[in-house]
C-alpha cells in the first residue's frame, strides 16, 4: 500500500486531519502482514474464521461501500432479503436462500483461490485513493443521507460525510487490533 499518511495540502484542515487519521489506521492494519507469504495471510490461527488477508479485504470493501454511500446515498448499500426470507432465518442459518450481497460479504473475509497479498494491498491502495478523491470533491462535510434499511441501523438515523469518515476510521482501527491478534497468533510477531 502506498503511504497515504499525508493528504494533499489543498484540503481544508478538517478533511486533511480525517484523511490522515484514516491513513494511519490503514498503515497500522497493513503493517500486520509485512513479511508474510500469500499462504500465511490465508491461515486462520485463532478459533475464529478470520485470516489477515480476509480482514484487509473486508476493511477495503467496507471503506469502498461507505464512500459510495457518501456519493449515492442509501441505495449504495442494499441489505435486501429474498422474498420469504427473514433476518431470523439468516441469523439461525435456516434461510432457504441467501442474498448475493451476503455471500459476497462472507467471501470477503476469506482468501479465495488466486488472491495474493500484493493484489489485496494494491486493491486497498486503490480504495484509499478513491476515498481521498471523494472526500476532496465533496462540497459539504455536513451533508447527510439516511442510513440504508438494516436491522443494525436505527430506522430514522442519518449520517454525514464527516460521520462516515469517523466510522471508517473507527472500523479500520478496530480491525487493525484484530489483525494484531491474528499476526501474533500466527507467528508470534507483533506489528504495533
Amino acid at each position: 500500500m502506498t503511504d497515504t499518511a499525508t493528504p494533499p495540502t489543498t484540503l481544508d484542515p478538517e478533511r486533511a486531519d480525517l484523511l490522515a487519521a484514516l491513513a494511519t489506521a490503514r498503515t497500522t492494519l497493513t503493517g500486520t502482514v509485512r513479511g508474510l507469504t500469500d499462504e500465511q495471510i490465508g491461515q486462520r490461527p485463532t478459533v475464529s474464521t478470520l485470516c489477515l488477508g480476509g480482514l484487509i479485504k473486508h476493511v477495503a470493501a467496507m471503506e469502498q461501500a461507505w464512500l459510495r454511500f457518501v456519493v449515492e446515498g442509501p441505495s449504495a448499500m442494499s441489505f435486501a432479503l429474498p422474498d420469504g426470507v427473514t433476518w431470523a432465518d439468516i441469523t439461525a442459518g435456516t434461510a432457504r436462500e441467501v442474498p448475493q450481497w451476503l455471500v459476497e460479504h462472507e467471501a470477503g473475509f476469506r482468501m479465495l483461490p488466486g488472491e495474493t497479498l500484493s493484489g489485496i494491498l494494491a486493491d486497498y491502495a486503490q480504495v484509499a485513493t478513491r476515498t481521498e478523491e471523494t472526500v476532496a470533491a465533496v462540497a459539504d462535510m455536513s451533508a447527510t443521507h439516511p442510513l440504508p434499511p438494516a436491522p443494525w441501523h436505527d430506522a430514522t438515523a442519518v449520517l454525514s460525510v464527516r460521520g462516515v469518515l469517523m466510522h471508517v476510521i473507527a472500523e479500520t482501527a478496530q480491525h487493525a487490533g484484530h489483525a494484531d491478534i491474528l499476526r501474533e497468533s500466527l507467528d508470534g510477531q507483533r506489528s504495533t
